[in-house]
């Protein structure tokens, strides 16, 4: 009787691993279905998806169509990530020269501890508004793979350009916010 228990386990795991496998060939067959990252790929802007989020800072919360009308520079990051503690100075530096200009920084942490991401943005001085998505509802709709990734969106709220990965340049930043504000 044990020997057709263990026998049914068996293929019970082999049955898992090939329905697993079937799924990861399909999906890598399928490519990326995001509508934002799949829009800039063929060169084209797409909808900023929405999002409503608490304020890191415990102040209320921040909404994407409140900012209608600038130029955002959209970052994913996480107070774990090691990439993420190395392009925040840089971050935090264009946001002061950009401040005021019509263009929004924005830094959303995901599938993080709050009490972290405070520390984070503490220890780097940042000042621009950021938010806390813990769950990552947002990382999703944007087609975010990975941490950091930033986003820049024209004014009428539509998505012009990304930087997947650090960001080790201000030219970098200058050129993804010059793209937003052109395309208003």
């Amino acid at each position: 009787m044990s020997g057709r228990i263990r026998l049914g386990g068996q293929v019970l795991a082999v049955g898992v691993v090939v329905a697993l496998l079937g799924l990861l060939i399909w999906k890598v067959a399928k490519g990326d279905d995001n509508a934002v990252t799949g829009s800039l790929a063929e060169g084209k802007p797409a909808a900023a998806p929405a999002f409503t989020l608490a304020k890191l800072d415990g102040d209320g919360e921040l909404t994407l169509q409140s900012l209608r009308g600038k130029a955002v520079v959209l970052n994913f990051w996480a107070s774990w990530c090691g990439p993420c503690k190395d392009e925040t100075p840089l971050l935090q530096r264009s946001w002061e020269r950009w401040e005021g200009k019509g263009v929004v920084f924005v830094g959303i942490d995901v599938k993080d501890f709050r009490g972290d991401a405070r520390s984070f943005l503490r220890k780097f001085g940042v000042t621009y508004p950021n938010v806390y998505d813990g769950k990552g509802s947002t990382v999703g709709r944007y087609g975010v793979t990975g941490f950091p990734e930033t986003y820049f969106i024209d004014a009428r709220g539509r998505v012009v350009y990304r930087i997947a990965g650090p960001v080790d340049e201000a030219s970098e930043l200058d050129d993804g916010i010059a793209r937003a504000l052109a395309a208003a």
